[in-house]
């Protein structure tokens, strides 16, 4: 299985690296964790409605650029479907009856764009907090093995 995590921005602070590392090795026992970092936009101080739209389209078009034809693609996003780590275990084992490749999208400070919602197969949520992208990455890396760890039968803390 291959896991792709296509992100906006790259992570800057050491402890978030370490534990993104930390999880990627983990991981490895299960599958293939490629993490594809795009450039972030810059948000002007004095941004506005109409250039947050602009900012998201352009980190959108980058996204949308890196995804391959094969495999599902899941977006999170706020407004994403609240799931359990049970249920992500669940969504896991379904998506690879019938592909090898899941890909993940995170994305910047303003979130997705509709065209990148658009494309996603589905939409899922971690919960209703606001939480930075950066941080989001490592959350979502901790889940999938979670979730591997809940597929393989194997034991781990809660």
């Amino acid at each position: 299985m291959n896991i792709n995590i296509i992100c906006i921005g790259k992570l800057k602070e050491k402890y978030l690296k370490d534990a993104l590392c930390e999880y990627s090795k983990r991981l490895s026992r299960f599958a293939v964790l490629n993490i594809i970092e795009l450039p972030d936009q810059k948000i002007p101080e004095k941004s506005n409605a109409k250039i947050d739209e602009k900012i998201l389209e352009k980190e959108g078009e980058q996204i949308l650029s890196k995804l391959k034809d094969n495999g599902s693609v899941i977006a999170m996003c706020v407004e994403g479907d609240l799931i359990s780590s049970e249920e992500l275990a669940d969504t896991i084992k379904t998506l690879t009856q019938t592909t090898s490749n899941i890909t993940f999208i995170i994305g910047g400070s303003l979130g997705l764009s509709e065209a990148v919602k658009k494309r996603a197969d589905m939409k899922i949520s971690f919960g209703r907090i606001t939480l930075p992208h950066q941080l989001m990455r490592v959350v979502l890396c901790e889940q999938i093995y979670r979730a591997c760890k809940i597929n393989a039968n194997e034991t781990y803390h809660k």
